[in-house]
C-alpha cells in the first residue's frame, strides 16, 4: 500500500507561535527525515533586503525552527541566505529582525557571498535546463553538499511562478546572483533544482509561515493578509501543492508542481496528501497572482522579443535594469505604498510581535 505524503498544517497565534512550530514539526516526526549526526543547513528567505510583510522569512518562524531544533539535539546548525542583484544578505538579515534571533540561539548568519562554490556534477540523475542557461558549469555553494536543509519560505503568490514556497526557496541557495538568466525558463529550472537537492542533502524539510500571507504582485510588491497558518512537510512537491490550493488554485496547473509530480519528486495531486493537523479542504484565500511593472517587462523583454533579452540581459546594459528595479521597488513603490500597508500591519498583533523583536 503506497503511503500518503503528509502535511502538517496548524492554526496559530502571536502568543503561542513559538510553540506551536515545535508541534507542528513534531506532528510528523520531522527528525526522521533530517538524521541528528549530520549538520543541518537553514535556508532562510528573502525576497527583500527591506522588511515587508509576507515577503521573508519572519523572526517568529526562524525562532520556532530554531527552538525545536536545539531542544531535538541538532547541534550544527548553518542559517544561510544569498544575495540577488537586487538584495543584500546583511542588510535583509537586520531589517527582517534575523540577526537578534541568531544571536539569542548563538548562531552566526552566513551569506553565501561569503563561502566557496565550486562545480558540481550529478552522479544518479540529469538537468534539463540549467545546462542550457549555464553552459560553462553551474556552481553551488561546496559546504551545502552532504548537510540536511530546512527551508523557510512564507506564503506568497510570485508573478513568475505564480506561488513561490518550499521548492522556489532553493532558487536562492543553489544558484548564483545571476540567477535571473533562469527567469526565461523558471518552471524547469525548479524542478532542476529538486533533483540536485535530492542528491546533495541526505534530509530536506520545508516549514513555511503563513501567518501573514502575500496575495498579489508578489513576491515583493503585495497586499499583506493575516491568516494565521503554519505548515511543514519532508515532501516539497506537497507542501507546494498544499499552499497553492489554499490560495484557490489547482496545483496541477502550476507547471513545476505538475513536472516535479510527473517526475516522481514529489506529490503534487492534493487528493493523494495527508493533511496532518488542521482541515483545511474547505479553505480558499481567493488569491489572484499578478505582476509587478518590473515582472511584466522582464518576461516581455525575455521571452517576446529575444533579441532585447541578449542585449540587455547579457551586457553590461544590464545594469540599467537593476538600477531601475531599485528605484522601483525602493525608492517609488516602498515609499509611497508599501509604508502605508506596513503601517496597517503593525496595528495587527503580527506587527506587535514583529516590532518586539
Amino acid at each position: 500500500m503506497k503511503i500518503k505524503p503528509q502535511v502538517a498544517i496548524m492554526k496559530t497565534s502571536p502568543e503561542t507561535v513559538i510553540n506551536d512550530y515545535s508541534s507542528l514539526m513534531r506532528s510528523i516526526a520531522y527528525q526522521q527525515f533530517l538524521p541528528r549526526e549530520r549538520e543541518v543547513i537553514l535556508k532562510l528567505n528573502l525576497s527583500w533586503s527591506l522588511y515587508f510583510p509576507a515577503c521573508s522569512t519572519q523572526p517568529w518562524q526562524l525562532e520556532g525552527v530554531l527552538k525545536t531544533l536545539i531542544e531535538d539535539g541538532y547541534k550544527k546548525i548553518h542559517p544561510v541566505e544569498n544575495k540577488t542583484v537586487v538584495t543584500k544578505p546583511w542588510l535583509g538579515a537586520r531589517e527582517n529582525r534575523w540577526l537578534p534571533v541568531l544571536e539569542k540561539y548563538g548562531l552566526r548568519f552566513k551569506p553565501l557571498t561569503e563561502v566557496e562554490w565550486s562545480k558540481y556534477k550529478l552522479k544518479d540523475a540529469k538537468l534539463e535546463a540549467i545546462p542550457e542557461i549555464f553552459p560553462k558549469g553551474h556552481e553551488i555553494p561546496s559546504f551545502f553538499i552532504g548537510k540536511s536543509i530546512i527551508h523557510l519560505p512564507t506564503f506568497k503568490c510570485h508573478g513568475h511562478t505564480i506561488i513561490t514556497g518550499a521548492i522556489k526557496d532553493a532558487f536562492g541557495g543553489l544558484i548564483t546572483e545571476k540567477r535571473h538568466h533562469c527567469h526565461k525558463k523558471i518552471h524547469e529550472v525548479l524542478v532542476d533544482l529538486l533533483v540536485l537537492e535530492k542528491e546533495i542533502h541526505p534530509g530536506i524539510l520545508a516549514v513555511m509561515d503563513g501567518t501573514v500571507a502575500g496575495n498579489g504582485k508578489g513576491p515583493r510588491t503585495m497586499i499583506p493578509v493575516v491568516k494565521n497558518y503554519i505548515a511543514a512537510s519532508a515532501d516539497q512537491v506537497a507542501i507546494d501543492a498544499v499552499e497553492a490550493k489554499m490560495f484557490g488554485f489547482d496545483p496541477m496547473t502550476i507547471p513545476f508542481i505538475k513536472m516535479a509530480h510527473d517526475r516522481g519528486l514529489g506529490c503534487g495531486d492534493f487528493d493523494q496528501i495527508e493533511i496532518i493537523g488542521e482541515d483545511i479542504y474547505g479553505v480558499n484565500f481567493n488569491f489572484k497572482t499578478k505582476k509587478s511593472p518590473v515582472i511584466f517587462w522582464d518576461q516581455m523583454l525575455r521571452k517576446k522579443i529575444p533579441i532585447f533579452e541578449k542585449i540587455l540581459f547579457h551586457t553590461k546594459l544590464f545594469n540599467l535594469c537593476i538600477m531601475g528595479s531599485g528605484i522601483y521597488h525602493d525608492k517609488i513603490w516602498y515609499p509611497l505604498i508599501g509604508k502605508k500597508r506596513i503601517k496597517e500591519f503593525m496595528k495587527t498583533e503580527w506587527g506587535t510581535l514583529f516590532q518586539k523583536y
